[in-house]
This record gives C-alpha cells, sequence and structure tokens, in this order.
C-alpha cells in the first residue's frame, strides 16, 4: 500500500504499435513527477485488444524505457485482470446500469448520431427499442441511470482544477465490447484501482474520458485518485503524433543509436521542433 502522501502514477501503453515521442512524452511526466515525489511510477501493459495486441511489443516498449532512463515497478497486464472486469460489469448489470447494444457504426451514423469529444454520440436505439437477444451484443453504461445513481459528483485535474462530471459528452459508452471483455474505460479504470495510482498521468485528448472513469469510481466505490492531462505533442501539420499516422517510432531512433537520455532531457526542457 502506498503512503497516503506518496504518489503513484503510470504508464499504461498497448502493444498494438511502436511507441513514439508523444509516449515518451507521457511516459517522462509521470515517471518525474512519481520520483520527485518519492513515490512510485509504474509499467502497466494493456493488452486485451484482441489480435492486435502483440506481445513482441512489450518487450520492446520496456528497452524504449530503459533507453530513456526511467526506472519502473511493472504491475500485472489487461490479460491476467479478465475476471475482474466480468466480476464489474455483472455488478452493474445487475443495478441495471447497463444495457445491450447490436447497433453497428454504420446503423448508429444513420441515426443521425452527433459528434461528442470522443466520437459519435449514441443516440439509445437499443435502450429504447431493445435487441431481441443480448447475445453477441456490447454493454453500454446507461448514463441517465448512472447519474440517478451518482448524483452530483466532481473530480480534481492537477491543471484544470475541479470539474463536474457530465456524461452527455460521450453519451452511453460501450463498457464491454462485443469482441472484448471490457472496453478501455471499465478496464482501465479497475486497473488503477487495483494497482493504487494516486495520480493519473496522461494526454489531453482523455480529458472527457475521466468523466466517465470517475462515474465507475462512485458506482463501484472504488478509491478516486487525482488526473493531470498534459499537452499533446503535434506533428508539423498540428496533428498530434500517432502510431496510425506512422510518427517514427522510438525504437528506430534507439536502433539507430541516438542517446536516449539526451533526448529525454530534450522532452523535459521541450527542446523538440514539434508544437503542443
Amino acid at each position: 500500500m502506498p503512503e497516503p502522501s506518496q504518489i503513484v502514477t503510470r504508464f499504461a501503453p498497448s502493444p498494438n504499435g511502436p511507441l513514439h515521442l508523444g509516449h515518451a512524452l507521457s511516459a517522462i511526466i509521470a515517471h518525474d513527477l512519481a520520483k520527485a515525489g518519492g513515490g512510485r511510477f509504474l509499467l502497466r501493459i494493456e493488452d486485451i485488444d484482441g489480435p492486435r495486441s502483440r506481445p513482441e511489443l512489450a518487450d520492446e516498449f520496456r528497452r524504449d524505457l530503459a533507453w530513456l532512463g526511467l526506472e519502473w515497478d511493472e504491475v500485472p497486464a489487461q490479460s491476467t485482470r479478465l475476471e475482474s472486469y466480468a466480476a464489474a460489469a455483472q455488478a452493474l448489470k445487475a443495478r441495471g446500469l447497463l444495457y445491450p447494444c447490436t447497433c453497428t457504426r454504420k446503423q448508429i451514423e444513420a441515426a443521425g448520431a452527433i459528434a461528442g469529444s470522443d466520437g459519435l454520440i449514441y443516440p439509445g436505439t437499443c435502450k429504447h427499442t431493445p435487441p431481441e437477444s443480448a447475445r453477441g451484443a456490447a454493454w453500454r453504461l446507461d448514463a441517465a441511470a448512472a447519474l440517478a445513481a451518482t448524483g452530483a459528483i466532481n473530480w480534481k485535474d492537477a491543471l484544470a482544477g475541479t470539474i463536474p462530471v457530465d456524461l452527455t459528452q460521450l453519451g452511453d459508452v460501450v463498457l464491454v465490447r462485443k469482441d472484448l471483455p471490457a472496453s478501455y474505460h471499465l478496464a482501465v479504470t479497475l486497473d488503477d484501482a487495483a494497482d493504487r495510482v494516486t495520480l493519473v498521468t496522461r494526454g489531453a485528448d482523455l480529458f472527457a474520458a475521466t468523466h466517465v472513469h470517475r462515474t465507475l469510481q462512485a458506482l463501484l466505490g472504488l478509491p478516486v485518485p487525482r488526473w493531470h492531462h498534459h499537452a499533446l505533442l503535434t506533428d508539423d501539420t498540428g496533428q498530434k503524433l500517432a502510431k496510425r499516422r506512422g510518427s517514427p517510432a522510438l525504437a528506430e531512433r534507439r536502433l539507430a543509436g541516438e542517446d536516449g537520455r539526451m533526448l529525454a532531457q530534450q522532452v523535459r526542457l521541450q527542446h523538440l521542433r514539434l508544437g503542443t
């Protein structure tokens, strides 16, 4: 158990593509915040993304972090925690807080769904007209029922201050996917509680997701950490660095003989030809 004042942060990459400088920034911020306070920096591999998860990349991640000069404690990967996800989902179902959804993305688009903070906001099709069978369905959080159960709650961000929970930004999000035992929202919330994380450090692109995570903590009686959502590194077009856009991999730079500790220091000092 961490001491009450001890900072415990984490870096939780998914092994579905190589790490890039954006990942390095997030890992370095989390590492330095923990170490400055005599706390712990954790590495957790989020490896339940089906066939996209590549076990060999987890070893690359460890080599990349060591190359940057970071030190960490590793905690169990997501693939070892499936039972806890299933138990939490069942508890929420038993309270009537989840409902099955068989809609495809095309059907959601055709229903006139509007854009929210994290993609299209589900229009509630299956909530209003439940599918005949829940077999093969995803399970969504009923945001209205969740709000009625939690009442008004908030969360605290180190940079933005106290934020009232507002689920309208994301709507009825998926908590159990059709093909996986948990979505990102459910898994990461349970994992952070299990790992006793006290400061969730991650990019500002996940700011809106925190409304869901704080709600789940309230519903499931989980401890509530603080959050630190940092700015993102962007390329010369102003888009955030991303695996899918082919942002240069840390492994490529490492294998080319670049000095990782010097690169980490450049990241800390913002001496990079990149935007935020």
